[in-house]
């Protein structure tokens, strides 16, 4: 079992940005768990941030949640307590330290101790901050790093390990622009609904998919916006979304 960071145990709740509550609520609040990649866990070494260098491993450990919980430019807090778990992040963190996040299917509830049917597509992401506590939990924060298609499962680990191939995202040209265009967009509409975005010097790609992790939908529809093909769909997608509200 995981949850987020400073989040009450609601199950497999995941935190949103949502509705007039979130007023005062930022986008350098939303992002500032990006904060922790910077800075080295107490008694740990700095970890290098992640780049392009990064190449998806063509087997990785899977971590299956009830939301799609990472996007490609965006990272996350977790607080890890499932034993399974704790072994996967041990396990990651003696190598490439490369974890994937699916969605586990409608239904899982039945097998959740097992292994319940999940989406094909997910997200990979690396541990770039941690720490172990001294009951044997971990904190982490993942930074997403490309998406990726499930091929086949391992069954040989106690936490489920795959055969994957990596989805990169096609860029085409004009698309930084008109993604820029999006974002100026998207943020005077949730202006209307109370959401200010603030001031952040974070790119383009990263506060798109930082609002599409983030903000309040439907399980099913964060995962369309993750297998949409790059943050410029999935901003106009956000966009369509909040016009609706």
């Amino acid at each position: 079992m995981v949850r987020p960071l400073d989040v009450p145990p609601l199950g497999y709740a995941v935190p949103v940005i949502s509705g007039r509550r979130a007023t005062r609520l930022t986008l350098s609040l939303a992002l500032s768990v990006l904060a922790f990649s910077s800075q080295p866990a107490r008694g740990q070494p700095p970890v290098p941030p992640v780049g392009p260098q990064v190449t998806l491993p063509a087997s990785i450990p899977l971590f299956p949640l009830q939301e799609a919980t990472l996007f490609p430019h965006a990272s996350r807090p977790l607080l890890i307590f499932e034993p399974r778990y704790r072994a996967m992040i041990a396990d990651a963190l003696k190598g490439d330290r490369i974890i994937g996040m699916v969605r586990l299917r409608p239904g899982f509830e039945a097998d959740y101790e097992g292994r319940p049917p999940i989406d094909a597509v997910g997200c990979a992401g690396r541990i770039t901050e941690f720490e172990l506590l001294p009951d044997g939990r971990y904190t982490i924060v993942l930074q997403g790093v490309t998406r990726f298609r499930v091929l086949s499962e391992d069954a040989s680990r106690a936490y489920r390990l795959a055969r994957v191939e990596e989805i990169a995202d096609a860029a085409a040209p004009g698309d930084s622009e008109a993604l820029g265009a999006a974002r100026e967009r998207l943020e005077a509409l949730l202006s209307v609904v109370g959401i200010e975005l603030g001031q952040t010097s974070a790119g383009d790609d990263e506060v798109i998919d930082t609002l599409a992790q983030y903000l309040d939908m439907a399980s099913e529809r964060r995962q369309q916006l993750l297998e949409m093909n790059g943050s410029l769909r999935r901003a106009r997608a956000l966009i369509d979304l909040v016009s609706a509200r």
